[in-house]
Formats: C-alpha cells, sequence, structure tokens
C-alpha cells in the first residue's frame, strides 16, 4: 500500500502526459472527418455526417507521396551522415587521450544550447553563397550538423562504457584501432546507434523552419511543408489540414512502434554496461 502511494505522483503525471498527447491528436482524427464548417460549429462533437473526403483526397493526390519520398530520403540521408560521423568522432573522444580532447568535446556540447532560430540567417546566406537552395542538402547538411552534438555525447557515454580488456584482446588479435572500431565497437553499440538514428530521423521528419527556409520549389517540398497547399489568400481548409496532418503522422508512428525497444534499450545501456 505504501509503495502505490510513493508511485502515485508519477502515475498521476504520466496519466495528465498522456492527456496532452492523446487529447490533440484525436481532435485532429475527428476533426479530418468534418468540413471547415462543421469544426466552426462544433468544433468538440462528432462529425455529422462524416466527411471522408479530406483523407482519400489527401493520399490520393500524387503531391502527398512526393513529400513523403522528399521527406524520407532527407531524413535517410540526414540520419546516415550524422550516425557515421558522431560514431568516428565519438570513438575519438572516449578512446583516445589527447591534447585539447575535453575542450573539443565541451564545444560540441555547446552546441545543443544553441538556438537553431538565431542562425537562420547566416546559414541561409551560406546556403545561397554555395548554390544549396532549392537543394535537398541545403537541408541534410544543416540538419546533420545541428544532430551531431547529442548524438556525440550519446555515443561517447556507451563507446566509454566498453571495457578496456575488449580493446586489449582486440588489439592482441592484430586489430588494429579502426579494426576495433568496425569489427567490435560498432556491433556492440547497436542499441545506442538505434537510438540515435530513431532521434536524428524524427527529428528530421518533423522539421518545418529550415526546409520552409531552403525550399521554394513545391516539388521539394517536405510533408511539414505540404500544409501550405491547403492555405489560401484569404482562408485555409483547415479540415482538410487536419486530416494531412493525421496521415503525415503514421509513417513516422510506425517507425517509432518497429524500433522502440531498440530505443528504450539504447538509452539505458550507457548506464547497464561496464
Amino acid at each position: 500500500m505504501i509503495a502505490r502511494f510513493r508511485t502515485a505522483p508519477i502515475h498521476v503525471i504520466v496519466w495528465v502526459a498522456a492527456v496532452f498527447i492523446v487529447v490533440p491528436f484525436v481532435y485532429g482524427l475527428f476533426g479530418g472527418f468534418k468540413t471547415t464548417a462543421q469544426l466552426s460549429e462544433n468544433p468538440l462533437g462528432l462529425p455529422s455526417p462524416w466527411v471522408t473526403e479530406n483523407y482519400t483526397d489527401v493520399i490520393t493526390t500524387g503531391a502527398f507521396w512526393r513529400q513523403l519520398l522528399n521527406s524520407l530520403f532527407i531524413a535517410v540521408a540526414t540520419t546516415m551522415l550524422v550516425v557515421f560521423l558522431s560514431a568516428m568522432a565519438a570513438f575519438a573522444f572516449a578512446r583516445f587521450a589527447f591534447r585539447g580532447r575535453e575542450f573539443l568535446f565541451t564545444l560540441f556540447a555547446i552546441g545543443l544550447m544553441f538556438p537553431f532560430a538565431v542562425a537562420i540567417l547566416p546559414l541561409f546566406i551560406l546556403l545561397r553563397t554555395f548554390g544549396l537552395l532549392d537543394n535537398p542538402l541545403g537541408v541534410i547538411l544543416p540538419q546533420a550538423a545541428f544532430g551531431l552534438p547529442l548524438t556525440i555525447i550519446i555515443l561517447r557515454t556507451f563507446f566509454r562504457s566498453i571495457p578496456n580488456e575488449v580493446e586489449e584482446a582486440a588489439t592482441l588479435d592484430g586489430c588494429t584501432p579502426f579494426g576495433f572500431f568496425w569489427r567490435v565497437l560498432l556491433p556492440m553499440a547497436r542499441p545506442a546507434l538505434a537510438t540515435v538514428s530513431v532521434l536524428a530521423i524524427v527529428a528530421s521528419w518533423n522539421n518545418f523552419f529550415l526546409p520552409l527556409v531552403v525550399f521554394n520549389d513545391p516539388n521539394l517540398w517536405t510533408l511539414p511543408l505540404g500544409v501550405q497547399q491547403f492555405q489560401g489568400e484569404y482562408a485555409a481548409d483547415t479540415a482538410k489540414i487536419l486530416a494531412y496532418v493525421i496521415v503525415s503522422m503514421v509513417p513516422a508512428l510506425a517507425f517509432y512502434a518497429v524500433a522502440e525497444r531498440q530505443l528504450i534499450s539504447g538509452l539505458t545501456a550507457g548506464a547497464t554496461k561496464g
């Protein structure tokens, strides 16, 4: 009884957080089955009648699937670049002692506190100078750069938890430092790699501001930018926007459902190894 009383505040917090997450999702789900007029007249009630055309119009248009493929390409490319560079940097920070190591690592850690919005103007000028506007690389490279700090911190913690005896045994077997990194460390770090991959994909999938600045061509729009196609000069089709947002969430939710176990195990791996 006492144990239940002690855990009650945690349960309350979880339920409150769940309400704040579920209620907007349910509102958007049912709102997609209404017309914009119904949303104005009866925003909280059930649709009457149910309007399925909002969802069917979204999933039957070529624009949606093109935006889906754009988002998928940018997210995968960003994730591969972030994980590849971060894994090598984290390996150097975790397994090598060199002058200035902690200073350089601190610089990466400071990057977590650097607001992305502050950098958007100089970033836009830089991308324009290099001709990367209306180019997927104009989104992929900055997203990868801003994803490095958190990814390096997570992977460094995991790499440092690997006992030195493992590296010594690999060295005795003839492994070079890169061979130990590639053949031993990376396979052992699969949970951590899965964790940072999920975080990078979700961050890229939800990114609206950077694609908005970089892409003027509608053929390059990602899913977050696709909402603009329902915005008129004087009004917006709110019901269709809700349907579009719900459909856009499905791939991300499906991916998270598949990767949930790896994400949780990766977040706790650094604390349980070694």
